[in-house]
């Protein structure tokens, strides 16, 4: 019997651009045998959408769009057992690089079609989960600008260049008590951020999660004091010599808290962003999603 999918593109997310992709990925699917009820949503309809599939009896979901389409997405699926497909159809696509789909549409309805499935980690915040990470402090700034931007014309990725420098130059800092399975510490910072499972931090890789199965949590801390060390630290990063900023911290934990004198932060989860009471509490959730990755190198050859 055929494999039968619902398939959800949220056409306000990334590249779709309102671009009428129906019967195109129809056909892409068909051509592997598959039966795809291929839907296009915009805005919060593309939750609506997934819960409805959800009560539907699909073999597996598939969703096109950006990492905040696919984090929306993975939230309301963690748990089921229900596989779930992506399609890159954002501007960076973080998620299907880690899971090493590929970037072209074509290739990754293949690796969806070779039906090879992965049991992969979620991650949460005072319950809300997350699949790529969370931060406080600039970057969630700089996300909230940017949509302000954007509501005056701007396209996005003018906008968030537009954001940072303007985020920089206000450079605000915040003071809070980080802690994580014994350790803690109280500082003022710019930036915590959060991962599901660690990143990389040296070329060819940087920025990138090898794993996304061991169960853990990228605890990051800067302790920057200026813009001009920020900056510096970006530059690093970019480089792949995130390592000799001294002012940068790593830790693989499985649970974190941060807490602060606002009963309120803003935090973003996988670009959207929200405010949230504190204290914030992160922990991992092993194994929660199911997912249609790519056949493991060996078994590949």
């Amino acid at each position: 019997m055929a494999m039968r999918l619902k398939v959800i593109v949220n056409a306000w997310g990334g590249s779709v651009g309102g671009e009428d992709v129906t019967a195109r990925l129809a056909e892409e699917f068909a051509a592997h045998g598959i039966l795809a009820s291929v839907t296009e949503v915009q805005g919060e309809a593309l939750e609506d959408a997934v819960r409805a599939a959800l009560a539907e009896d699909w073999d597996g979901i598939v969703a096109g769009g950006g990492d905040g389409t696919l984090g929306t997405v993975a939230r309301l699926m963690a748990g089921s057992g229900k596989p779930f497909g992506v399609l890159p159809l954002g501007t960076r696509n973080h998620f299907c690089r880690d899971l090493g789909v590929p970037l072209e549409e074509k290739g990754a309805v293949a690796v969806i079609a070779a039906h090879h499935l992965l049991r992969i980690d979620l991650a949460e915040v005072n319950g809300r989960v997350f699949l790529n990470n969370s931060t406080v402090g600039l970057y969630p700034e700089m996300v909230r600008e940017r949509e302000r931007q954007q509501k005056h014309g701007w396209r996005k990725m003018p906008a968030m260049l537009l954001a940072s420098v303007r985020t920089l130059a206000r450079f605000t800092r915040h003071r809070l008590a980080v802690s994580a399975e014994g350790w803690g510490e109280r500082l003022m910072t710019p930036l915590v951020f959060v991962g599901n499972n660690m990143y990389e931090t040296t070329l060819p890789r940087a920025g990138r999660r090898p794993r996304l199965d061991r169960g853990e949590l990228c605890l990051c801390i800067t302790r920057h004091s200026s813009r001009w060390a920020i900056l510096r630290m970006l530059l690093r990063a970019v480089l792949g010599r995130l390592k000799e900023e001294r002012e940068f911290e790593m830790r693989a934990v499985c649970e974190a808290e941060i807490r602060s004198s606002r009963r309120y932060l803003r935090v973003s989860m996988d670009g959207e962003i929200t405010m949230m009471r504190t204290p914030l509490r992160y922990r991992t959730l092993p194994k929660a999603l199911t997912v249609f990755a790519p056949l493991p190198q060996k078994e590949a050859e």
